[in-house]
């Protein structure tokens, strides 16, 4: 039975692995050979403060997520992993979110920290790509945005995208906010132009035109 399971796993198909890498019996360049597979990765900081349950320093070591393009079956990330990286064999994964908040411990306080400004990625992996915004973080960096429209006296949707794009990662999820809202953000914006022309108060002067 615990032999069927075993076959049942090593046929899976998925697109995003992950494994656990020693520097010390790695390849020299296996940074290199992973920029080389092509494969979207992320790699975690040094993991050099890991303790055992009974309190014994672990073995440094580094965990690495593999997004692959397509589902990719276990034997063949099992033949990058273990056969030319010579490290542990890939386990599937569910959610790359999830390990990757492992790659620092995030959600593990009573483990050891690790800085998320360390972790490296390669190929294109964008953590973004594995994460939804809720619908309060969407109401708030909408918010935001208005503001930002305000302060910045900005008129122009164009102009808009522009500034959030050259903010760079500081303001990527106020640039996908505003990029996925264009209706809403383009009828603020005309409403601000016209606001500013004086056609608020031309619209008024319409209105008590027509009063009885």
């Amino acid at each position: 039975m615990a032999e069927k399971k075993v076959n049942q796993e090593k046929s899976v198909k998925k697109r995003n692995w992950a494994f656990v890498l020693y520097p010390e019996s790695a390849p020299k360049d296996w940074r290199e050979q992973l920029a080389r597979s092509g494969v979207a990765c992320a790699i975690s900081p040094l993991h050099d403060r890991d303790l055992n349950p009974t309190g014994e320093p672990k073995k440094p070591h580094y965990h690495v997520i593999l997004v692959y393009g397509s589902p990719t079956t276990y034997n063949n990330v099992k033949g990058f992993t273990n056969g030319r990286l010579g490290q542990t064999i890939p386990q599937a994964l569910e959610q790359v979110k999830g390990y990757y908040n492992y790659l620092t411990h995030k959600d593990n306080p009573e483990k050891a920290q690790y800085s998320e400004s360390d972790i490296q990625t390669l190929n294109g992996f964008d953590i973004r790509d594995f994460v939804e915004l809720t619908k309060s973080e969407v109401v708030r960096l909408k918010r935001e945005i208005q503001a930002f429209i305000r302060d910045n006296e900005i008129m122009e949707y164009a102009d808009l995208m522009d500034l959030l794009m050259d903010a760079g990662e500081e303001m990527a999820d106020h640039y996908e906010v505003a990029a996925n809202n264009t209706v809403f953000f383009d009828r603020y914006l005309s409403s601000r132009r016209f606001r500013v022309a004086g056609g608020g108060e031309d619209q008024r002067e319409h209105e008590r035109s027509r009063s009885p």
